[in-house]
């Protein structure tokens, strides 16, 4: 375990970004990596499209999340 500290992996999303991120239990940001969906010019951001950029981004932004940090899921003490 990575200096015997609790990890936490907590996943975000908003309107147009989502976001992973690991953290030690003393605050310690180990990794953030973030996607960000663009629409075309003069459209706004329709949920059902932002959506599907969320489900296609968010499993890959989980790995980059654990390789950034050095831990593997089973290092992962919180969600």
């Amino acid at each position: 375990k990575l200096l015997d500290k609790m990890l936490c992996l907590g996943i975000e999303g908003s309107a147009n970004k989502i976001g992973v991120g690991i953290v030690r239990e003393d605050g310690t940001i180990l990794a953030n990596p973030r996607k960000t969906y663009v629409t075309p010019p003069g459209t706004g951001f329709l949920p059902k499209e932002t959506a599907e950029h969320h489900r296609k981004e968010v499993f890959g932004l989980i790995h980059e999340a654990l390789e950034l940090a050095k831990v593997s899921l089973k290092d992962i003490d919180l969600l």
